[in-house]
């Protein structure tokens, strides 16, 4: 066969098709979580859901029991043998002991101070919600004191807590003063969470695109949310240890089972990135975009569950003023894959 023949025909995509950005947009709607559903999820940072008996608790708690009396046992005999060689040897381990218990017990209370300090931003977003459904001047004044409270020594919300205490005793209805603090407080962390959002969308995005191994795609996602739900939740103040991350992940994630799979197929995929053009030339950048997608979807549900007040006076973010632009990347990045661009339209040769 000669060259002649081999060679490809020429093609010409259309990148301005009409009703395309209506297309993408409406799909990034579908794609936001649920925001009535935020209050549910922030009920069981509070108090998660009982559930009769959990055997795998059950088992944890024995295999735990048994696993710390041996290591007891062990470092009982320890000691003794270091007694029997020498007295300093015993009493350094002794000591080498303190220094390890102490250390564990300011872990412990570490993670427990951070659980609590969780528990508190929860209960002032359940206790905002129901101030501002009843209309509720009591409630509401109290919900602000608190929010000063909390962000009490924080520069960045420093000017907000002069203004909301300068305000309280002039607004008379209770939905307002929710508004109040919501402007003064809230939204400044706003714009730092969404920051943080697009950032690691962005971030997700390009890493994934260029990884060899989907398996380095995976562990990397992963450890880009619980980073992100983290990051979120300290703008916020709720600052989680390890187990305060385990109860906000879960709270993260049933809030985005409530809206569907997090999962995107690939028919969704191919209309998220062009109808199907993005496909066709860059699987692997598709699956990038896909990525910081899914990874802004489970940010901005963190948002809903971390925020200490409801969305009221403020527009809540959506997927796609977050995200939006990694699609809009996407046509970019198409437009520079080919050698010529005429007209709108790109040819292949």
């Amino acid at each position: 066969m000669s060259p002649a023949a081999e060679r490809r025909a020429p093609e010409a995509f259309r990148l301005d098709e009409p009703g395309a950005a209506e297309i993408e947009e409406d799909i990034l709607a579908d794609l936001d979580p649920v925001e009535e559903d935020a209050e549910r999820a922030v009920s069981t940072i509070v108090e998660p859901k009982k559930r009769g008996i959990r055997w795998g608790r059950i088992a944890a708690a024995g295999g735990g029991g048994l696993l710390s009396l041996a290591v007891g046992i062990a470092v009982d005999d320890l000691i003794r043998s270091l007694f029997q060689r020498a007295d300093w040897l015993g009493w350094l381990g002794l000591g080498l002991l303190a220094l390890f218990l102490t250390a564990l017990l300011a872990i412990v209370g570490r993670e427990l101070i951070a659980l609590a300090r969780l528990k508190a931003v929860a209960r002032l977003r359940l206790a905002a919600d129901a101030a501002y459904a009843a209309n509720d001047r009591e409630k509401a004044r109290r919900v602000a004191q608190d929010l000063v409270r909390q962000y009490q020594g924080r520069p960045d919300t420093a000017q907000g807590r002069r203004q909301l205490k300068q305000n309280l005793g002039a607004v008379m209805d209770g939905a307002d003063l929710i508004r109040l603090a919501e402007r003064d407080l809230v939204l400044p962390l706003d714009r730092r969470a969404k920051a943080a959002i697009s950032s690691a969308a962005r971030r997700v995005s390009v890493v994934t695109a260029v990884s060899p191994r989907a398996l380095i795609d995976v562990a990397y996602v992963l450890v880009a949310c619980l980073g992100l739900i983290r990051k979120i939740a300290t703008i916020y103040g709720g600052r989680p240890g390890f187990f305060g991350l385990v109860r906000l992940t879960g709270a993260v994630v049933s809030h985005l089972a409530v809206t569907g799979t997090i999962a995107i197929g690939d028919t969704l995929l191919q209309q998220v990135v062009g109808h199907g053009l993005a496909a066709r030339l860059s699987a692997r950048f598709g699956e990038g975009v896909v990525n910081g997608l899914m990874t802004a979807r489970i940010g901005l549900s963190a948002l809903d569950v971390c925020r200490p007040v409801p969305f009221v006076a403020q527009a809540r973010p959506r997927l796609k003023d977050i995200a939006g632009d990694l699609v809009s990347f996407s046509t970019g990045r198409r437009d520079t894959v080919t050698p010529a661009t005429q007209n709108g339209a790109r040819v292949n040769e």
